[in-house]
């Protein structure tokens, strides 16, 4: 079980919530603050000094007072009305690591939140309950409230949540067929079954809540889906970044490319870290090839930038995706309430730590960071699928002309790398005002997040493409036998993808390929040599 204490929830434990259901508690240490933090706004409810979202309107109505015994509908109406999201709902994983992230932060003891509230939202995650959360309609500042306020509707019983039936429930043969043809990527968004929250609570054993004062304006106020969308694109992001380590190696070795560029020395020279693993990964699989062995005589030079210098590009990406999570990293175990309760004090003070400006820079660091790798993953498949520039038959097949081979695999990512560069321009650049011009500064940091989201898809589907073309060119170079690190990814590619001999619809390989990325199957082939 993973205790949340508000300070020490890391993106591995963020990732067994999402991915595998590891169960949450809550610290008996972030029990006591979170009571303590209750008690101070309990004591200013019933007085009769004003304090935002407890005896106050919200946002431009921050000057309208309400009375006592209105202040359950008034936290009640905040999530109705906040609940203005549209589009695509989020993926369960999403919606569990946003549970996650927002019950860390409530156990932080800044919020004034009951502890049976807290437990309430603890208990959606333990008993697989995940409400329907749209993607669309945060601007990342007073936090992602209309995502939050989905997500906090179904503790009072009220909102949707993700049917997450096995598909064998959903009907006929034809039916399943069709929802199964979604893959890995899940089913389309307009087959994403929704049940009512409280139907939903009903099933799990759970009752609905009653709001306190300041507890709907708690649940709500916070970048928990962005930093979770965030996040999980990060993680997503390090396990493309050690697959195009592995990419690189295949291809510069089938490209009978030079293992000297990688050499410790050379990077040492210019100690970027990014840039110093990057070179050690591609040198280690590289060690100990027959491919390479029969050309290090050849008389060649310099390889072409895009083998020669893949340790300089991947490293500055890897450098870049540090400082990412380490932004996670933070505004995970972060308070990002308003106002925030000081209980030592008994204060509760204004503020806004809610602004999502450090979640919306860091995504689109993270869209514009896996550019380089796509495009210079992108530039190794051209180069292996030209004749002239490789030396292999063209298009990777033996009898070109007849057959065509791996072409369409290559214009394939061009398009993806294309698409990819144009979601390197920077949501967080863009501000509206909003709330009456209460809000008149805002991040864009959902909009960024899932940007980043997508970009990193389209990164790990061009590596997935060179490696599927490397992979082909290895078998065309036999006998000459690739290193055995690289021989395990290999071995590891055709398990699940043959070897072209005849033409066949590529798309199904390289979507094969990608799931390799995606599970980290590829990187665990090479045992310990990729960092």
């Amino acid at each position: 079980m993973i205790l949340l204490d508000g300070s020490s929830l890391t993106i591995e434990q963020l990732l067994a919530i999402a991915d595998r259901g590891e169960p949450v508690g809550l610290s008996d240490a972030a029990r006591d603050r979170v009571r303590a933090s209750r008690a101070v706004v309990d004591r200013r409810a019933h007085g009769a000094e004003p304090a935002y979202g407890i005896n106050t309107g919200f946002g431009s109505f921050a000057e309208v007072t309400i009375a006592p015994d209105a202040l359950e509908a008034l936290q009640l109406n905040l999530l109705r009305s906040h609940a203005a999201g549209l589009g695509d709902p989020l993926p369960s994983r999403t919606v569990r690591a946003t549970i996650a992230l927002r019950a860390n932060v409530l156990a932080k003891g800044f919020s004034g939140i009951a502890v049976d509230t807290v437990e309430a939202l603890i208990a959606l995650l333990n008993r697989r309950v995940h409400p329907c959360v749209p993607s669309r309609g945060s601007v990342g500042a007073s936090g992602d409230l209309a995502p939050l306020a989905h997500l906090a509707l179904v503790l009072v019983g009220e909102g949707e949540v993700l049917d997450d039936r096995p598909a064998h429930s959903y009907g006929s043969p034809e039916r399943l067929a069709l929802l199964s043809s979604a893959g890995a990527r899940g089913f389309p968004p307009s087959d994403r079954r929704t049940i009512p929250g409280a139907e939903a609570l009903r099933r799990a054993g759970l009752k609905p809540i009653r709001l306190g004062p300041k507890e709907g304006l708690a649940l709500i106020n916070g970048t928990q889906p962005s930093t979770a969308v965030l996040a999980l694109a990060l993680a997503a992001a390090e396990r493309v970044a050690r697959a195009a380590d592995i990419a690189a190696a295949l291809s510069i070795d089938a490209l009978r490319g030079s293992i000297h560029p990688f050499e410790a020395r050379i990077h040492d020279a210019r100690p970027f870290r990014g840039q110093r693993t990057s070179a050690a990964n591609i040198e280690a699989l590289m060690r100990g090839s027959g491919i390479n062995r029969s050309h290090e005589h050849c008389g060649k030079v310099q390889d072409a930038y895009s083998l020669r210098c893949a340790a300089q590009v991947h490293g500055a990406v890897r450098d870049a995706l540090r400082f990412i999570r380490e932004t996670v990293d933070i505004e995970a175990n972060s308070a990002t309430d308003n106002p925030m309760v000081f209980a030592d004090a008994g204060d509760i003070v204004s503020c806004g730590n809610f602004h999502g400006a450090p979640i919306a820079i860091a995504a689109d660091l993270l869209a514009a960071a896996v550019v380089p790798l796509a495009t210079i993953s992108e530039r190794r498949t051209d180069r292996l699928v030209d004749p002239t520039l490789s030396g292999l038959p063209a298009f990777l097949t033996r009898d070109g002309g007849l057959k065509s081979g791996l072409m369409l695999a290559h214009v394939t990512a061009a398009a993806v790398a294309s698409e990819l560069k144009s979601l390197a321009h920077p949501a967080g650049v863009d501000t509206i005002p909003t709330s009456a011009n209460r809000e008149d500064h805002v991040s864009m940091s959902m909009t960024a997040a899932l940007k980043a989201d997508r970009a990193v898809t389209c990164a790990r589907e061009v590596i997935a493409i060179e490696i599927l073309c490397a992979c082909q060119a290895i078998d065309l170079l036999a006998p000459l036998t690739t290193s055995p690190a690289l021989a395990a990814v290999h071995n590891l590619v055709r398990l699940h993808v043959p070897a072209l001999d005849d033409d066949r619809a590529p798309a199904p390989d390289i979507v094969a390929i990608t799931q390799l990325i995606a599970t980290s199957a590829l990187e665990s082939a090479c045992g310990a040599l990729v960092k």
